[in-house]
């Protein structure tokens, strides 16, 4: 970080349920993946309870939380995007308008992968190839969401100067300068 940035004041961004809800997210998919029977099932199962209490945070939670917040129009986030490869895309406080999708998509591939799950254990689907089949298809969609979302993280904290993993396990960055958007 140059001085100039290393100056600027220190904003709360991400408040303990966003981090503590990402940081579950993490361990227990990645838990979920390298485990089967009945713990692979228990692991789904706080998934689910995660994304569901995220969603319900999406609306009702702190300002940086609100899917309000970062949700933006398909045509804004192409400019958004149009602007990255220019390099003159502007600094976002919370999350950028990709970075909008992306969640939102996560979200709805993990429901999607925690619904499939909950689907195989029931006698009615049990054994039932479509259902095996989408759960292994999502699963395998949600790994490249999830390299491409590292990805994005990586390019955003190189191009903004500024460690946005650190900032999801403290929840802090800097403050909004003339240039950033809130």
């Amino acid at each position: 970080m140059s001085g100039a940035q290393a100056d600027k004041p220190i904003v709360k961004v991400w408040d303990l349920l966003v981090r503590a809800g990402h940081w579950t997210l993490v361990t227990s998919i990645v838990g979920a993946w390298l485990v089967h029977g009945k713990w692979h099932e228990w692991l789904g199962y706080l998934v689910l309870a995660v994304v569901t209490l995220r969603v319900i945070w999406g609306f009702t939670g702190s300002r940086y939380a609100r899917f309000t917040q970062f949700m933006r129009s398909p045509d804004a986030t192409l400019i958004y995007g149009k602007q990255i490869l220019t390099g003159n895309e502007l600094r976002h406080i919370g999350h950028n308008p990709l970075g909008g999708w992306m969640i939102v998509t996560l979200l709805a591939t993990i429901t999607g992968i925690c619904g499939t799950g909950w689907l195989y254990t029931t006698e009615k689907f049990w054994g039932v190839a479509w259902v095996e089949n989408l759960h292994e298809g999502l699963t395998n969609f949600l790994i490249v969401l999830v390299i491409l979302h590292v990805g994005g993280v990586i390019f955003s904290s190189w191009r903004h100067g500024e460690n946005l993993v650190t900032a999801m396990i403290h929840g802090r960055k800097r403050a909004a300068s003339i240039e950033d958007v809130t």
